[in-house]
């Protein structure tokens, strides 16, 4: 059954700009040609387009094909131009978007992946993540499942896949002006976790490996290092780094010297080897030089390649299958596209569509959430969800900040807030008081951090940061 269909895989159901993940073009001296790798992208773009349902769909109840849209958009399609039959108003992006706006979506009981996999998605569909409704925070819902008690995790620890994911959409699905929307300070805690969950053989795997000296010494899996490696270097790690150079001599040891596939732990196969692929190119490492041109001349993207039906478009899973796969198809194109596990939306050719659709105020009455992290100066970072109920079109941050005392998920990220009422400089937050030249600052989105003032304007989907310090 393809590699996409097994429970461990489907953490992101039941239970990936990043301009800088895609490598759009490879060098002349690739073994795989430009001229092959153009057309692996048509013929796979047309496949793909082949799987939009007739209302416009791709995502549904249980597993379905939204990873497409990451897939597209690495091949140079925005989802607003994949229509059924030309009719635009039930175009990809659209139906996607109102979709993830359901109040029902995902289900009624929703896992960190959910949300983390939406994010990615919607990202390389050309929805701001943080505002994709009036009422759907994706960046707010993740932040939610933050683990005060093992802090860098998200969702168990036991599913160590909610965590590199988190990373993956956190770092990744960046704010529409291409800019980190998260502090490096909550990036760094993810980045200590996927560190500690490196096995000995420089991989990772789906479940949690940290402290068990057991499943640090198991075999890794090929698919779990790819999007591993990604996330440490959407994250901010270099590919120099001692922990990117280990999963790649683990990747390495794993090519079949006459395909150029990595011998996974289900065989040979396209999934796999696209999330391998993929995560070295989130890295910027190329998979057809050096340590992955085999001796045989063979490389990774000269099997995904091999894989591919044409002109049809579609990848098969096994190499002995006859029919292609939707998943194969999806995760072998991102790959031979050289995208990571998002990309940044393309510009649409379909006159008169922006780049990005986001939510762009408050609905009065509307119920929300906005994503919030508080940093004391001193290594405690807390990170929470907040639900509040707008009562115009922007609001303050002296009202997030009143409304975190209460309805944050986790709690307990905000205690207390001085002044608790009125609009001046906040000069205390969670019993921590301003001194000398240390005080709360606050960043929105990004931005410079500056001083905290209880009327500071907040607008729908910002994603806030306050810091104590110089």
């Amino acid at each position: 059954m393809p590699r996409m269909s097994i429970s461990p895989r489907l953490a992101f159901t039941a239970t990936f700009s990043l301009g800088a993940l895609c490598l759009s073009a490879l060098p002349a001296a690739a073994t795989a040609t430009p001229a092959q790798i153009a057309t692996s992208k048509t013929n796979g773009v047309a496949y793909l387009k082949s799987l939009q349902a007739s209302d416009g769909s791709y995502a549904g109840a249980g597993l379905s094909n939204e990873w497409a849209f990451s897939a597209l958009a690495s091949a140079g399609t925005a989802a607003v131009d994949v229509t059924p039959g030309g009719d635009t108003t039930k175009n990809a992006r659209s139906v996607y978007r109102t979709l993830l706006a359901t109040a029902g979506w995902p289900s009624a009981t929703p896992v960190v992946t959910d949300y983390e996999r939406a994010s990615l998605n919607a990202y390389a569909a050309g929805i701001d993540p943080a505002r994709v409704s009036a009422s759907r925070n994706l960046v707010a819902d993740i932040y939610g499942y933050w683990q005060t008690a093992e802090p860098g995790y998200f969702g168990p620890s036991a599913n160590f896949n909610g965590t590199v994911f988190a990373a993956l959409a956190l770092g990744g699905a960046k704010t529409q002006a291409g800019a980190q929307r998260t502090p490096q300070l909550l990036r760094d805690a993810l980045v200590t976790r996927i560190r500690a969950n490196q096995h000995n053989d420089g991989g990772w795997d789906y479940g949690k490996a940290e402290g068990n000296p057991t499943q640090l010494a198991a075999t890794s899996d090929i698919d779990m290092t790819g999007a591993a490696m990604a996330a440490l270097c959407v994250s901010g790690v270099p590919n120099t780094d001692t922990d990117i150079a280990q999963a790649k001599a683990f990747l390495k040891s794993k090519l079949v010297p006459t395909s150029g596939a990595f011998n996974a732990m289900f065989g040979v196969n396209t999934d796999s080897n696209g999330w391998a692929v993929s995560g070295l190119n989130a890295c910027g490492i190329n998979p057809q030089t050096g340590d992955f041109l085999t001796s045989a001349g063979k490389t990774p993207v000269d099997f995904l390649i091999a894989q591919q039906f044409n002109p049809g478009g579609g990848f098969k899973y096994l190499p002995s299958d006859t029919t292609p796969s939707a998943y194969a198809s999806i995760d072998g194109l991102r790959a031979v596209a050289g995208g990571g596990f998002t990309a940044t939306p393309p510009t649409p050719s379909t006159g008169g569509s922006p780049q990005w659709v986001a939510q762009s105020a408050f609905t009065s009455g509307t119920a929300t959430k906005l994503a919030i992290t508080v940093d004391d100066g001193a290594g405690g970072l807390k990170v929470c969800s907040v639900a509040f109920t707008p009562s115009g079109t922007t609001t303050t941050l002296g009202t997030v900040l009143d409304s975190a005392t209460t309805t944050a998920t986790p709690t307990g990220c905000v205690s207390s807030v001085t002044p608790a009422t009125g609009t001046g400089t906040i000069t205390a937050l969670n019993g921590k008081a301003n001194s000398g030249s240390d005080s709360w600052k606050v960043s929105v989105d990004g931005s410079a951090f500056a001083g905290a003032s209880r009327a500071k304007v907040i607008n729908a989907g910002d994603t806030i940061a306050l810091r104590w310090g110089a």
